[in-house]
C-alpha cells in the first residue's frame, strides 16, 4: 500500500516506522552488492520520502513485529543479530533475498489462484488504485520517490485515460447543458 520497490521494502528497519503515527520514512534499500546484501542510499534523492501507512500496513506491520520477536525467542543463539534491524527478515534475523522474496510471492499467488506478475507490479497497483481514486498526480510522484513527475505521468498515462470519463461526468455536473435554442 506504500508503492516502495522491492529492495525499499527488504530494506526497511523499525527505526524508520512509526506505527503510532501510521508513517514510514525510506531511508535506504536493500541489494546484493559483492554477493552479500547490504544496506545502500535510495534510488534517487527523490526516494528519500516519508510515506504515510494505511491502518492494514500498520496492522500488518505489528504483526510482523510481534512474528519476529516470537522467531527470535525460537532462534536463540542462532539469531543473526544485525546492527541494521530490519523489519524483514528470516526466522533466524537474516536479510530477506530479493530474488527468495519473489519466489515466495509466486507460490502464493499460485496457492490463490492468481495469474502470475512481478513483484514490481505491486508498486504499479499502488500507483494505480491512488489515480484512480482522485490523487494527483504530483502526490502519487512523491509517493513513489519518482525524480520527475513526466515518468510518472508516462508510466500511468493509461490510467489517466481510463479516468477520462470520470473527468467528463464532473465536469457535466458541474456545467449543466442548458438547451434554450441558442449557441452554447
Amino acid at each position: 500500500s506504500c508503492g516502495l520497490r522491492q529492495g525499499e521494502l527488504l530494506g526497511l528497519r523499525w527505526e524508520d516506522v512509526e506505527l503510532d503515527n501510521a508513517r514510514l520514512s525510506v531511508a535506504g534499500a536493500l541489494q546484493r552488492v559483492g554477493g552479500r546484501l547490504v544496506l545502500v542510499e535510495p534510488k534517487t534523492r527523490r526516494s528519500r520520502r516519508t510515506l504515510p501507512l494505511t491502518a492494514g500496513a500498520v496492522a500488518a506491520l505489528r504483526a510482523q513485529r510481534q512474528r519476529q520477536l516470537e522467531d527470535r525467542l525460537r532462534a536463540g543463539a542462532r539469531w543473526k543479530q544485525s546492527a541494521d534491524d530490519l523489519v524483514w527478515t528470516t526466522p533466524t534475523g537474516a536479510a530477506l533475498d530479493g530474488v527468495e522474496l519473489t519466489r515466495t510471492f509466486q507460490r502464493l499467488l499460485a496457492a490463490a489462484g492468481l495469474p502470475r506478475m512481478r513483484f514490481h507490479d505491486l508498486r504499479h497497483g499502488c500507483a494505480s488504485l491512488l489515480i484512480a481514486q482522485g490523487c494527483d498526480l504530483r502526490l502519487v510522484m512523491e509517493i513513489l520517490g519518482h525524480s520527475t513527475i513526466t515518468l510518472t505521468a508516462d508510466t500511468y498515462a493509461h490510467v489517466s485515460e481510463a479516468l477520462l470519463d470520470t473527468a467528463r461526468t464532473a465536469l457535466d455536473r458541474a456545467l449543466p447543458a442548458h438547451h434554450s435554442g441558442g449557441h452554447q
